[in-house]
């Protein structure tokens, strides 16, 4: 009896890699160009010059602009919070050495989640596009500085119950800490300047002394204050 011809095995792992390298490809250039042109300014024709791919490949992958844009800030907010969370890992646990840890943690945080490439992009998006679409950036308003807040507050809880901080309200603590950490970024960052690790670690270190003297211990305020009067 002859034997059956057995079909050939579809080569269905080379064309599922084929497809997730396009995806990635379409993107990254998606968000170049967003970022370039804001949502209402950016065309699918450019972005599909930019990921070096027809025009129907992007439509046969995400059907029209607004579903591309919301899969680029959710793969955006996606990469910020994986390295978000390693960042968080480092937030210290015990009041030895308070300043200088929390301050390395904020420098940490500023460089890694909010001066990199990422944190400027989104901030670009939210502040052109926000107001305009709001609802294509529902992904970034359920994780984003919402879920920063939260992770920081739940961790200057834990503080505070080992008696290193003085808190009564945790959220309210936890953003101002990134306010001040921010505060003196914002202006050096809004015109596109690279920060140096001397500013980073200034703007830091005075944001960590301000919240301390607010949350600290009433012991370290006062020596807070004492070593600022000696340095006067």
């Amino acid at each position: 009896m002859k034997s059956r011809k057995q079909p050939a095995a579809k080569n269905t792992g080379h064309t599922q890699r084929g497809q997730c390298v396009k995806r990635v490809s379409i993107v990254e250039a998606a968000a170049e160009v967003f970022c370039r042109e804001g949502f209402s300014g950016a065309s699918i024709d450019e972005i599909a010059a930019e990921a070096c791919v027809s025009r129907q490949t992007i439509y046969n992958h995400y059907r029209e602009k607004e579903t591309l844009f919301v899969a680029v800030v959710e793969e955006v907010m996606s990469r910020a919070n994986a390295r978000l969370f390693s960042i968080l890992s480092t937030f210290p646990d015990s009041d030895d050495n308070l300043e200088d840890d929390l301050t390395a943690f904020a420098v940490s945080l500023t460089r890694n989640c909010i001066c990199n490439q990422d944190g400027k992009f989104l901030r670009k998006l939210v502040q052109s596009e926000g107001e305009r679409y709001p609802h294509l950036f529902e992904t970034w308003r359920q994780h984003g500085p919402g879920k920063t807040g939260t992770a920081l507050a739940a961790l200057f809880s834990r503080l505070a119950h080992k008696g290193a901080l003085q808190i009564d309200d945790f959220d309210l603590a936890a953003r101002q800490f990134l306010a001040l950490i921010n505060a003196d970024l914002q202006i050096i960052s809004l015109f596109g300047e690279a920060l140096t690790d001397e500013q980073l670690e200034s703007s830091s270190r005075a944001a960590v002394q301000t919240f301390l003297r607010a949350y600290g211990k009433p012991a370290t305020r006062r020596s807070q204050l004492a070593l600022e009067e000696a340095n006067l």
